[in-house]
């Protein structure tokens, strides 16, 4: 690879962990084209899937500001670099999926919030629900309080109409 090419490339990978919400680290050995075809669109709406040599990655990582001394470890061996420009917990769930039926991949790790993921941690992410889900639980869980206090604040008066009730009815069967 002539320099001038090394360097657009490690621009372009610069570029790309600069824009990209989080990165995902995978190891592609024994993979067909036509399986990394499939992830590429299995992950196309959200996130991109592109195949680097390590030493020019790490320097475009750290180009873009990654300073961690065990993201060294994670370029090691071939690997494929998913760049997420939407939820990295819905990348990191493609990439289980995809592994359950294509065990030659395998989830070395990431890079999610300027720190460095090992393949538990993404695996952790994989297994959180969806941003929508969780917004409806919290939803669920503050409705749950506000019917709470409501029945709360309406017990005094409720119990006031019963404890009326309750005497009338005892003054209609006295008389």
């Amino acid at each position: 690879m002539a320099k001038a090419d090394k360097s657009a490339e490690i621009a372009e990978l610069t570029s790309k962990f600069e824009a990209s919400s989080g990165v995902l680290l995978t190891e592609y050995r024994g993979l067909t084209v036509a399986q990394l075809q499939q992830l590429r669109r299995a992950l196309r709406p959200t996130a991109e899937y592109k195949v680097a040599k390590n030493t020019l990655a790490l320097i475009g990582a750290k180009k873009a500001g990654f300073e961690d001394p065990d993201m060294d470890n994670l370029f090691a061996g071939p690997s494929g670099f998913v760049f997420v420009s939407g939820e990295v917990p819905g990348a990191a769930k493609v990439l289980r999926d995809f592994a359950k039926d294509n065990p030659a991949l395998i989830v070395k790790g990431g890079i999610f919030e300027g720190k460095v993921l090992f393949a538990d941690d993404v695996k952790a992410l994989a297994d959180l629900e969806s941003r929508d889900v969780l917004l409806a639980k919290t939803a669920g869980v503050l409705k749950a309080s506000l019917y709470k206090a409501a029945s709360l604040f309406q017990a005094p008066v409720s119990k006031a109409v019963r404890t009326i009730d309750a005497l009338r009815a005892k003054e209609e069967a006295a008389a």
